[in-house]
């Protein structure tokens, strides 16, 4: 699994990464056939009612990593800034999580409304990857995130810091402008990874270089949209959308890609 989600931030097109935030929303984009599935840490504190990013959800993380690990497609799972502790501390968690079969992370270098020390940020991910060098560690700049005034300027100065540090991969949400990804490819030298651009064709964005292309917590929000939309609109006597699962296959969705058991 490791080599395989390697492999898929340097085939044709960019890797298209839905994030979940429990079993049921991870097997039904399994079962939907993408090739990988990540985790949105918005969604998970959300639902466990803890704020994101606010070092909170480290034992709902290892859950949720635990219960998706073996859904058949690799899983690389959101741990924020890696919930606190030192480099080491965070690297064992790293290691836990492989243990798990988790084959990738995201580290950002965000801390409520600044940025970590670039030195202090790139000792991290070294110290990060020298533990756990198998896992694919996509580390993530808040640059443009956090619309600080010099945000492309930084965010070079950190993609290439950390990629030197040893990240397989750099990701800067909020990073939207044509020349600004064109300067963040050149300058990382991994694979760039952007939030995904509605509006925005998929080639487009491969044609720029960018590698990977992650939903974050667009499917988490939109799932919430529309379990409100829909309770509204039934109070009001409207019929509910179509399309909807059925009761039985989302039961079935715990049973998707476990082995069945011995007769």
């Amino acid at each position: 699994m490791f080599t395989r989600f390697r492999a898929l931030h340097h085939g044709d097109s960019p890797l298209l990464l839905p994030c979940a935030w429990d079993h049921a929303s991870a097997a039904a984009l399994a079962q939907a056939g993408f090739a990988a599935i990540g985790t949105t840490s918005l969604g998970v504190a959300a639902a466990a009612g803890k704020p994101d990013a606010g070092r909170a959800t480290r034992a709902e993380t290892l859950s949720l990593a635990r219960s998706i690990a073996g859904l058949g497609v690799p899983v690389t799972v959101d741990i924020e800034s890696g919930f606190g502790g030192t480099p080491g501390q965070v690297a064992d968690l790293v290691a836990e999580l492989a243990g798990l079969g988790v084959v990738g992370v995201n580290l950002e270098d965000g801390r409520g409304t600044g940025l970590a020390g670039l030195e202090a940020q790139a000792e991290l991910v070294a110290v990060v990857k020298e533990r756990v060098p198998e896992v694919f560690l996509n580390a993530r700049t808040d640059a443009f995130w956090l619309g600080l005034p010099d945000a492309r300027a930084e965010a070079l100065s950190r993609v290439r810091a950390y990629a030197g540090a040893g990240a397989d991969g750099v990701f800067v949400p909020g990073a939207t402008g044509e020349r600004d990804i064109e300067a963040l490819v050149a300058a990382a030298e991994v694979p760039l990874n952007v939030l995904v651009q509605p509006g925005v064709p998929v080639d487009r964005l491969a044609g720029l270089g960018v590698a990977r292309i992650s939903y974050g917590s667009l499917l988490f929000r939109t799932a919430l949209h529309a379990a409100v939309t829909t309770a509204l609109r039934v109070a009001e006597g409207s019929p509910a959308p179509g399309g909807v699962p059925s009761y039985g296959q989302v039961e079935a969705l715990h049973r998707y890609g476990r082995a069945a058991p011995p007769s």
